[in-house]
């Protein structure tokens, strides 16, 4: 069998570097003891580990300060601990339609049970807002503004210093999902008027699954989503009111965090403008390939302008399971197909009946990989029209 092609970077980052391999298994070899629950040296050392992890991250995202960081287990936690630590009944929320249901279910579910209202903005075919429109949107009781910097669908990517402008002229808070662009494309929460960042450790920033974070302005205070021992103030019945303690009850994931440390530093070593580089030639000769075939239409940004390592498309007369099946089965080549969770999007794209199939590079992708899916999507082209 041919070797595997991975080309499902947008759920995953994969294979990790050797460097994250190695800190979590250092980790787990020499300093496996819980953070904040000790002054012995195994305690004090996965706290080191932390504090290095917060401070890189803090770093790259343009945070003052590095305790204005919690770790979560993922994108959809920080998502949650945002949503649902700021939305009280009555409050107004603007999202868009490329939203993911990390941000959509949390809202219908307050819409539901609090009485809050939400406004999905329309986008289009590129998967661009209409700015006059978001601003027009704004109203007496908006609360929060809350949208993806990449959508995992189409791979645009909005302009979030603009939308977070407009959000400040409005006094309304800024929440971010930036699962697709931590790690590959510049996020500074400063100049981009962030108030809310949340962010995956396992995608674009290399390390391992369970592990991510979110960002919380200083002029925030969350409720905490989940309450329990953070190694502080213990003698309260109360959570603690210092960060990150406050928002981050229980043992936190010390070899995972170690390895999105050491995955966070091979970004900062290959340079983040380089990775952008190379994800968005390798998407130019993929759409290219793509466009070149009769029935297939892609999704999202057109060849040449702005956009991730996402490149998603449909074929004319197939199912998008049916392709990225036999891409695996037959060609060893991993994509993604399907509804994305992402229902919204597709509704936006206009294919919530047929699906979509997902081809998403990153850091380890190469020309070749992208040959080999070309030559794979012509091959089932083919045989499905000799059928």
């Amino acid at each position: 069998m041919k070797q595997l092609i991975y080309l499902d970077y947008a759920a995953t980052s994969w294979p990790k570097p050797p460097e994250v391999l190695a800190a979590v298994l250092n980790t787990l070899e020499h300093s496996g003891a819980n953070a904040g629950r000790g002054n012995h040296s195994l305690a004090m050392g996965t706290g080191r580990v932390l504090v290095r992890a917060r401070a890189a991250l803090a770093e790259l995202f343009g945070v003052a300060n590095a305790q204005d960081i919690a770790f979560t287990h993922n994108t959809t936690m920080g998502l949650n601990m945002a949503i649902r630590g700021v939305l009280k009944p009555g409050d107004h929320v603007i999202s868009t339609m490329t939203e993911h249901n990390s941000v959509r279910r949390p809202l219908e579910y307050l819409k539901r049970t609090l009485g809050i209202e939400v406004d999905y903005l329309k986008v289009n075919n590129e998967g661009q807002l209409d700015l006059q429109e978001l601003s027009d949107s704004f109203c007496y009781n908006t609360k929060m503004a809350i949208c993806n910097h990449g959508s995992n669908l189409l791979g645009s990517i909005l302009p979030i210093e603009e939308i977070g402008s407009i959000a400040k002229k409005h006094g309304a808070i800024f929440l971010v999902d930036a699962a697709q662009t931590a790690g590959s494309v510049e996020i500074d929460v400063g100049r981009m008027g962030i108030d809310l960042l949340a962010f995956p450790g396992h995608k674009g920033l290399l390390g391992p699954q369970g592990t991510g974070g979110l960002y919380i302005s200083p002029q925030i205070e969350l409720e905490p989503l989940i309450l329990g021992g953070t190694g502080s103030q213990s003698e309260s019945s109360e959570q603690p009111s210092v960060r990150p303690d406050r928002y981050e009850a229980g043992t936190q994931n010390a070899p995972g965090i170690a390895g999105l440390l050491a995955g966070v530093l091979k970004i900062k070593s290959v340079g983040l403008h380089s990775i952008h580089q190379q994800e968005w030639q390798l998407t130019q000769l993929l759409m290219g390939g793509l466009a070149s075939m009769k029935g297939i239409r892609i999704l999202g940004p057109q060849q040449g302008e702005k956009r991730t390592g996402i490149v998603s498309f449909v074929m004319e007369g197939l199912d998008s399971a049916d392709i990225a099946h036999r891409l695996d089965r037959e060609y060893n080549i991993a994509v993604r197909a399907g509804m994305h969770c992402t229902p919204l999007a597709h509704q936006a794209a206009d294919t919530l009946k047929s699906g979509a199939v997902r081809a998403s590079v990153g850091l380890d992708s190469t020309e070749h990989d992208i040959d080999r899916v070309l030559a794979a999507v012509r091959e089932i082209q083919k045989s499905s029209r000799s059928r």
